[in-house]
């Protein structure tokens, strides 16, 4: 677990690659894919931002970002597909 004061520089993304603040998507970003998504959750599961700083960073709902990291911890990358939402909500 992260210690409150603890800072952390890199955590594993989802492939296994350690990743940075730089690594992640931009802010600005309007196209979603699997890999920008899962990069967000990483970061947030790591430490590297908190749920409140992604939502803001990203202009997305503590809802949407819910439902990527349940189909991301239930399916993986592939569960973040926009295509199979609703194959893998059931």
């Amino acid at each position: 677990m992260v210690q409150q004061n603890q800072v952390i520089d890199s955590v594993p993304g989802p492939d296994g690659r350690q990743i940075t603040l730089k690594d992640l998507p931009d802010p600005g970003i309007s196209r979603w894919v699997t890999r920008r998504k899962a990069e967000v959750v990483a970061a947030v599961h790591g430490g590297l931002l908190t749920l409140k700083e992604a939502c803001e960073r990203y202009s997305i709902s503590e809802e949407e970002f819910s439902c990527w990291e349940k189909l991301y911890n239930r399916h993986g990358s592939k569960g973040l597909r926009v295509t199979r939402v609703q194959q893998y909500r059931t």
